[in-house]
């Protein structure tokens, strides 16, 4: 019998409607040839939502206290990234909070994404501009781009997808310039729905990464250095790259249960669900 947090407010007949439902349509959009699967997310999640009404990106609505918040939270780690001069690219900024509340840090922000969903919420700062992307693509001019940030992205792409947009990442950093990449570490995962009965990611979270990964993933990217922070209590704090990966290591040997018990408490979760910093 799982055991429901006191703050999960939906059944666990609920749960798992939703998460047949969201499987399903992820083993559609994994199977789909590339050249559909770039189209499909959007009209996947519509579909989603009208299934499953009761989903928390349909009931829960953020107050603009939380929206700021969030906000915060961000700019607490990436401020130390930005300077008047900054170029900065957000892939997957959403609603652009995030985007608009950094750029009167920067020179230039740039938005990248798979719909226009800032047109239909605020008006933009004269710094911003948005480029429609097919979900892979990041086209704005080549080597423009001092900073490239991604928050609770890259899992949602198909593995392959993931490289060629790592690849179109490396593209629009100038020489020097640098990804910061946050996305949730397989080994305390599943992070989506998938977590209530499945021990991978079967759901709209398409793959779930460890550090080791990503940082193969970076290298054969082209970038020459990657780094990691970890944050506890509010505080970012740099953490030796080779500590997370032999924490990898030594929890991939234990069996499933364990690992993801060790996995999901504190300081392990921390240090797992590190930001990355690939430079250029």
């Amino acid at each position: 019998m799982i055991a429901l947090p006191r703050s999960q407010t939906r059944s666990l007949e609920r749960l798992r409607h939703h998460y047949e439902i969201e499987r399903k349509l992820a083993a559609r959009l994994q199977s789909a040839p590339r050249e559909r699967r770039l189209n499909m997310l959007t009209r996947l999640y519509e579909e989603l939502f009208r299934e499953v009404p009761d989903h928390p990106r349909v009931t829960c609505k953020h107050t603009p206290e939380e929206s700021g918040a969030n906000v915060a939270t961000q700019m607490q780690f990436m401020r130390r990234f930005l300077r008047p001069h900054t170029t900065l690219l957000e892939i997957g900024p959403g609603d652009c909070a995030f985007s608009f509340a950094a750029a009167p840090l920067v020179r230039q922000v740039y938005g990248v994404d798979v719909d226009a969903v800032l047109s239909r919420n605020a008006e933009p700062p004269a710094n911003f501009r948005l480029f429609i992307s097919d979900g892979v693509s990041v086209p704005v001019p080549a080597a423009s781009v001092d900073v490239a940030y991604s928050n609770q992205l890259m899992e949602h792409l198909h593995p392959d997808d993931a490289r060629e947009q790592l690849g179109n990442i490396f593209a629009a950093l100038a020489p020097g310039g640098a990804y910061v990449c946050i996305t949730p570490n397989r080994l305390d995962g599943p992070h989506d729905i998938s977590r209530w009965f499945s021990d991978e990611a079967t759901g709209f979270h398409l793959k779930e990464y460890t550090v080791t990964e990503l940082q193969r993933l970076f290298r054969e990217a082209g970038f020459r250095q990657v780094s990691a922070y970890a944050r506890s209590k509010g505080v970012w704090t740099p953490v030796p790259l080779a500590l997370i990966l032999g924490l990898e290591t030594t929890l991939q040997r234990a069996p499933v249960k364990q690992r993801k018990a060790l996995a999901r408490r504190w300081p392990l979760r921390n240090l797992l669900n590190c930001a990355l910093v690939a430079v250029h």
